[in-house]
């Protein structure tokens, strides 16, 4: 009975130790892995979200990120960003410039998330892992350093990622834009296109602006979050280029 109980934890401390060796980057690369991601380096994807058409075209390192409604396209690519009425480029002053590109990066970004999560600009720190719902999760902070990451560079997020199956279900974001604020999003519904997992969020903030962003988990589970709108992405297509 001393043999079992000595090897029983031997394998407790096995296990725990694996776990502990698993660092942020390879939590991420493991979720990237799992969601089917790793494919969208190569791909063209279209979706409708809100009633205005989407479309992402990547192809080794350059993209071409659009989204379009009646006669109206705008269109961000690696050279910067271009909108066309009827087919002919319009010229808009600097600041609806900035809003645009913003919002047309935004929803492509959050549509293919984790991908994105290992480019240079991004920084992971591991949290304490947690539980939701019975369920437990390696907690991860991602931030961005200003060289690279972009106008929205001081947005911090957090992710839930399923120890058991490496995927997002959680996600949190603090953002500076429009006042600030911070959201948190939970699993709707996902689905699988072309080996790519996309999902649904049921899209929440806190009720008070004292909720830390690294407590919105246990603020969701206290009921201290309010339910703002739902982030559903339809009619997705997925063409993986050669």
């Amino acid at each position: 009975m001393k043999y079992l109980v000595f090897l029983f934890s031997i394998l407790l401390f096995s296990c725990t130790s694996s776990e502990k060796k698993l660092t942020a980057q390879q939590i991420i690369d493991k979720t990237i892995v799992a969601s089917g991601t790793d494919k969208i380096k190569n791909s063209k994807i279209t979706f409708k979200f809100r009633d205005l058409n989407y479309t992402a075209i990547r192809e080794n390192g350059k993209f071409e990120l659009s989204r379009e409604i009646d006669t109206v396209k705008d269109v961000l690519t690696n050279d910067g960003f271009k909108r066309f009425v009827k087919g002919n480029e319009t010229e808009l002053d600097e600041e609806m410039n900035g809003k645009i590109t913003n919002s047309i990066n935004s929803v492509h970004y959050f549509s293919v998330l984790p991908f994105g999560l290992n480019d240079k600009a991004v920084r992971k720190k591991l949290l304490p892992s947690t539980k939701i719902k019975d369920k437990e999760y390696y907690k991860i902070e991602v931030s961005f350093v200003e060289n690279g990451g972009g106008e929205d560079f001081e947005d911090v997020f957090i992710y839930w990622i399923g120890k058991q199956d490496f995927l997002i279900d959680y996600l949190a974001y603090s953002y500076h834009t429009n006042g600030g604020g911070k959201r948190f999003r939970v699993l709707k519904e996902q689905c699988n296109r072309n080996g790519i997992r996309f999902v649904d969020y049921h899209n929440y903030k806190p009720l008070t602006k004292e909720i830390k962003l690294i407590n919105l988990d246990d603020a969701f589970e206290n009921n201290q979050l309010k339910k703002v709108s739902e982030i559903v992405l339809e009619d997705i297509k997925v063409e993986i280029l050669d």
